[in-house]
């Protein structure tokens, strides 16, 4: 699971960041509301955590911004302001929960789970499209029903395509969404996984898009 971060205190971004790995969350920060409105827009993440008071750019803003775009990923408020009024203005600006600082790591993790559960219509945050199945809080992947062995960037590039389904998702977000691990960027490198997953999966279950990227093929 994918998540994006925007919060203008460093150390409160790193703490958020640290302790969300370790519930195994895949995490990208931004310091800023230009970079977080930037990357919630282009990127393809699970959920967004957003902090409201940024100095750049008021968070409310950011979010109506992307609704007004249809971006309709999952957001977790987390600020300072703890008054009804603040929550209720959070809520009908396209919010989608909301957490008051000071907070639990665990609390946090929790709630984007259930926030990504719901986002995919279903009661564990399983995808699934036709026959393969994808569990990322377990780690598991299946086709038919049977086991499917996949490293860990063979996994989260599926889990990118498998989110998209029915998209072109281009190389470079697929790159994004491996960037909290260590691996060799180079351009050939989602080629290799991609090839690496059709291998496993079917020389026809992964569409080339020539000149825009990749699709999952249709069930």
């Amino acid at each position: 699971m994918r998540v994006l971060i925007i919060e203008d205190d460093r150390i409160l971004s790193a703490q958020l960041k640290e302790g969300l790995e370790r519930e195994r969350f895949t995490v990208d920060a931004a310091l800023t509301g230009e970079d977080g409105s930037y990357l919630g827009m282009q990127e393809c993440y699970d959920a967004i955590v957003l902090d409201l008071g940024l100095p750049d750019r008021d968070g409310l803003d950011i979010l109506k911004q992307w609704r007004r775009a249809d971006q309709k990923t999952p957001v977790l408020i987390l600020t300072a302001r703890g008054d009804w009024h603040a929550k209720v203005t959070g809520l009908n600006a396209g919010a989608d929960d909301y957490l008051v600082k000071p907070f639990v790591i665990a609390e946090v993790a929790a709630r984007l789970r259930a926030l990504i559960r719901r986002s995919h219509g279903q009661a564990s945050p399983i995808l699934r499209h036709g026959g393969l199945e994808l569990d990322p809080a377990a780690a598991e992947a299946r086709r038919d029903g049977q086991p499917i062995r996949l490293t860990a960037q063979e996994f989260k590039t599926l889990a990118c395509l498998m989110r998209r389904a029915g998209n072109i998702v281009s190389q470079a977000e697929l790159t994004e969404a491996l960037y909290a691990q260590d691996f060799d960027r180079d351009s050939n490198t989602i080629e290799v996984f991609i090839a690496r997953l059709r291998r496993k999966l079917g020389a026809d279950a992964i569409e080339t898009v020539r000149g825009l990227g990749y699709r999952l093929a249709s069930p």
